[in-house]
């Protein structure tokens, strides 16, 4: 088996056993989003109100961004030799 193989086998039996999902992905979510707050206002000078709305304009284009590489990724395994990517 290969080490990739093995990871998913570890990884999938930790989750099986994981009984509080959310408790255990918190520390990830928590820390893109302090990401998202230093990238926005990296000085800490924005009042809360216009930092929480910079940090959701900021998380929205993270997921959109993602989405589309996605979608770029299944079409080019649908149609190899295609050239035009999307940069990121």
């Amino acid at each position: 088996m290969t080490k990739s193989v093995l990871h998913q086998i570890a990884a999938l039996e930790s989750w099986a056993t994981t009984v509080d999902r959310t408790a255990r992905t918190r520390p990830a979510r928590q820390g893109l989003e302090a990401k998202f707050e230093r990238e926005v206002d990296p000085e800490g000078l924005m009042d809360p109100q216009t930092r929480a709305r910079a940090v959701e304009a900021k998380r929205k284009a993270y997921y959109l961004r993602l989405a589309l590489k996605s979608a770029e990724a299944r079409r080019l395994r649908r149609a190899p030799g295609l050239e035009e990517t999307v940069e990121g």
